[in-house]
């Protein structure tokens, strides 16, 4: 139950803990989802009883006749009243010293009350119980809503409740297909492509690069672009790295498509945990193509450059070209990150030298 404390015209309740009468004001709705009325009237208690975790009376509406008892006194032994704000549990003197419109909670004997954040999880519990419902009442809410900070929250509130997550076909999901080439027939084609046309554009950068490489070594840099084409072919270009239908160690996403960023360069995890689902709608699939993936140690500054540099001065040396091939085009290098976490600054990193040329064999003679 939640009360308000000290003010006129309000109901009193009392015998909390030994609290003295707390005045209430009771709203014209209430939210049940403590006790349900039959049950509590069993037990003897009114249908309030069991409000730490469902029925709240809070400060608006007008006073109705009161549910609880004559005399106000609520029959709950070993009850206790706390802050709504924060949880506070309240003492006698702490009660007292209150000022008007406090507003409280009454909790049961093994209830709890963690301020807000009770309310954030009880709202977040009708999320994925009750999804449709809350899309619903957001859009009513959004139709009158004239604030712009409360029309992004709902906005917001809409797009990542609203979508066909399970849908995989074009038949079961059309309006997330707009715009797409006819060809793709479900998410996950779609979704491999966009990663593969990624990867493809990397290839295309190494291979541009040939015309800075010294002209002595072009042959041979030439020969290490096939090489990695060859082993893009036969991977698929990595376009398992958003498929969701792929095993969970091939693919960054859940088996429902829900991508978590995973920070900066130089971070280990992302501060602001951004998450996404391109599956889920169309919005969704459009921003997704705003994340990066980003090469950790970095391809236009460092890679490329050094693996042009390997080939001229290979001196005899065998270039480890799948070295380069992981920095260039797999997770070994690359993370996946929301724009906000793509840092574009130098990050200062370099090819391990170890590992540029591959190690000779030790030729050992048999006295």
């Amino acid at each position: 139950m939640r009360a308000v404390a000290a003010g006129a015209g309000r109901q009193h309740v009392g015998g909390a803990a030994g609290f003295p009468a707390a005045r209430v004001r009771q709203p014209a709705e209430v939210r049940r989802g403590g006790r349900e009325p039959a049950r509590a009237a069993a037990e003897g208690l009114p249908a309030a009883a069991g409000a730490g975790r469902g029925l709240r009376r809070g400060a608006a509406g007008s006073p109705v006749r009161p549910s609880h008892p004559p005399g106000g006194q609520v029959p709950l032994p070993g009850s206790r009243l706390c802050l709504y704000e924060d949880g506070t549990e309240l003492t006698e003197s702490y009660f007292r010293a209150l000022p008007p419109q406090t507003e409280l909670v009454l909790l049961g004997p093994g209830e709890t009350w963690r301020g807000c954040a009770s309310d954030i999880g009880r709202f977040l519990a009708a999320f994925c119980d009750q999804g449709d419902a809350v899309v619903e009442a957001a859009r009513k809410l959004l139709s009158d809503e004239r604030a712009p900070r409360r029309q992004k929250l709902l906005a917001d509130l809409i797009h990542n409740l609203h979508g066909n997550i399970p849908a995989e076909d074009k038949k079961d999901d059309e309006k997330w297909f707009e715009g797409v080439e006819s060809r793709f027939k479900n998410k996950s084609s779609y979704m491999r492509y966009s990663c593969e046309s990624r990867i493809r554009s990397y290839m295309k950068e190494v291979s541009s690069f040939i015309s800075n490489v010294h002209p002595t070594a072009r042959d041979a840099y030439k020969g290490i672009i096939d090489l990695m084409s060859d082993k893009l072919r036969s991977v698929k270009y990595n376009g398992c790295y958003f498929d969701r239908r792929e095993e969970a160690a091939a693919r960054l996403c859940t088996a429902e498509g829900w991508f978590s960023c995973q920070g900066p360069f130089d971070r280990d995890e992302c501060p602001c945990k951004h998450s996404i689902n391109p599956y889920s709608n169309r919005e969704s699939r459009i921003l997704f193509s705003t994340w990066n993936l980003d090469h950790i140690i970095e391809k236009k500054r460092a890679v490329v450059p050094e693996l042009a540099e390997a080939v001229k001065t290979r001196d005899g040396r065998e270039v480890n070209w799948e070295y380069f091939y992981q920095l260039l085009f797999t997770v070994d290098n690359l993370k996946l990150v929301h724009i906000a976490c793509h840092k574009k600054t130098n990050h200062n990193l370099s090819c391990d030298k170890a590992k540029i040329y591959r190690k000779r064999k030790q030729n050992h003679k048999i006295s």
